[in-house]
């Protein structure tokens, strides 16, 4: 995954992107919940990716979700 999402200052101020490209990981995640296809992202959005880029993106956004602390407070 490190070599497939990339993350520069330069780039869309810091957001993580495809490696080699401006396509932002956010970008890609947002087409995957409305429901496409990695083929339909791909075929109209953007035919640049490949399959193995998709999957980075949501192997990314997951270890994200794995590292976060959650701190719980207790109600009364």
């Amino acid at each position: 995954m490190e070599e497939r999402i990339k993350v520069s200052p330069n780039i869309h101020f810091g957001k993580p992107c495809i490696a080699g490209t401006r396509i932002t990981v956010q970008n890609v995640l947002e087409l995957v919940a409305d429901g496409l296809s990695f083929g339909e992202i791909i075929r109209d959005y953007y035919p640049e990716l490949t399959i193995e880029d998709i999957k980075a993106c949501i192997k990314y956004a997951v270890s994200i979700i794995a590292s976060e602390d959650i701190h719980i407070s207790a109600s009364a």
